[in-house]
């Protein structure tokens, strides 16, 4: 049980990291100071499939105020050819009712980020500047970044797209071409019940490996008490104990690992998947389809490209709760019946399960209001498939237990 929380623990932490670290990073600090604005690419180098984003920082007392020029990039765009740079442009197909003018105070910064432009302007291979025009105390003033290259995708970055991303991409996309309405949550909803279905079998098998677990600890309890001074019999024993009932010991763990590249892929494709500029990632039969016709608001209830803080983690996490509970109640109902025979036996044990039924919600609860409420969206609509199979799961290994005599712990003669 020990195993199964630092397994979650690390899952839930490297997500976190992954979905918060998406910004780029900060190594061109120096640009910003060098006038009265700085402005910078957050890297040097990009790859072919990388988000380009630059940040302006106002050196100035003023507040600067920078227009916006939508559906037009923000800013203006260079390549360098046949010997210098040549402005390039792109005019998306993107809703601009919401886009603003930008004003930055004294001493501010702000990243703006060509989401929505970023494979029209920077999937060529080669070298990039960005330059932007303002208006400072009446005069009208031109600063530049650094100088960036944008090189060949790299091979993960190829495997990942082709594989994992663009599969599970063009898989939602065609469900909301088919749905009426367009609308993004029902075919999350869809197709999260098709992705358990076509991964029913390893996840059965690793809830079961899981289960078959918990229904030994009592016995490997009784194996670290009998032998307690010899690890090495302990392990023996323990693995044989294993061998005898078909257990493996990692694969509780396979539920997760397989979700993990689903969860990643979701992300990005409710996070940056949808404007017009990713249709390029559309299979051939499916490139006619208009993607600003996609409704991202699920019934009035979430608006599932925005986080939500508060109501969807809740809920995520009491449905996590309660499959929790279910992955347990067997072994806590024999630890309860047991207990006043066996004071003090298995305190660690039962610890362990008591941290991952309490603790995995809330971890889960912080991940969902870290992310796109369609992410959260999936991992509940996939919650409730869990729970139906862990249902059935804890009635097969039960019956099957019913048939089977009981574990003897049988010491060998050296």
């Amino acid at each position: 049980m020990k195993r199964q929380l630092i397994t979650f623990a690390i899952f839930f932490v490297a997500l976190l990291v992954i979905f918060r670290g998406c910004s780029g990073n900060t190594e061109l600090e120096a640009n910003l100071a060098g006038s009265d604005v700085g402005i910078a690419t957050l890297n040097s180098e990009y790859k072919q499939d990388q988000l380009v984003s630059v940040k302006i920082k106002n050196n100035t007392d003023g507040t600067i105020v920078l227009p916006s020029e939508c559906p037009e990039e923000p800013f203006d765009v260079f390549r360098y050819q046949n010997g210098k740079f040549i402005k390039l442009t792109a005019i998306p197909k993107i809703d601009c009712s919401a886009v603003s003018d930008i004003e930055i105070q004294p001493q501010e910064e702000r990243i703006v980020e060509y989401r929505s432009w970023n494979y029209a302007l920077f999937n060529t291979i080669g070298r990039y500047k960005i330059g932007i025009t303002i208006e400072i105390d009446g005069e009208e003033r031109t600063f530049e970044t650094n100088e960036f290259r944008i090189t060949e995708k790299s091979w993960w970055g190829y495997t990942w797209g082709t594989f994992f991303y663009q599969p599970i991409y063009n898989g939602l996309i065609y469900i909301v071409s088919i749905m009426p309405g367009h609308n993004l949550g029902i075919a999350i909803i869809l197709l999260t019940i098709i992705l358990r279905l076509l991964l029913f079998i390893p996840a059965q098998r690793g809830l079961e490996s899981q289960r078959k677990l918990q229904e030994l600890q009592p016995r490997i309890k009784k194996l670290q008490d009998k032998y307690k001074n010899n690890q090495q019999k302990i392990a023996q024993e323990t693995f044989a104990l294993y061998k005898e009932y078909k257990v493996n010991p990692f694969g509780s763990c396979l539920p997760l690992v397989i979700q993990l590249p689903i969860l990643i892929a979701l992300f990005y494709v409710i996070r940056t998947g949808l404007n017009p500029d990713n249709v390029h990632l559309l299979y051939t039969f499916q490139q006619g389809f208009d993607l600003s016709l996609i409704n991202t608001n699920f019934f009035g209830l979430l608006e599932l490209t925005q986080r939500n803080i508060f109501i969807l983690p809740l809920i995520v996490a009491g449905l996590q709760f309660f499959q929790m509970k279910l992955a347990t109640a067997r072994k806590k109902k024999q630890t309860e019946k047991k207990k006043k025979d066996e004071k003090g036996k298995g305190a660690e044990m039962e610890m362990a399960t008591q941290m991952m039924t309490y603790i995995m919600p809330i971890m889960i609860a912080l991940f969902t209001a870290s992310v796109p409420s369609g992410v959260g969206l999936y991992w509940g609509t996939s919650t409730i498939f869990g729970i139906g199979q862990q249902l059935y799961v804890n009635k097969r290994v039960g019956s099957g237990n019913k048939n089977k005599s009981k574990v003897r712990v049988i010491e060998k003669n050296s």
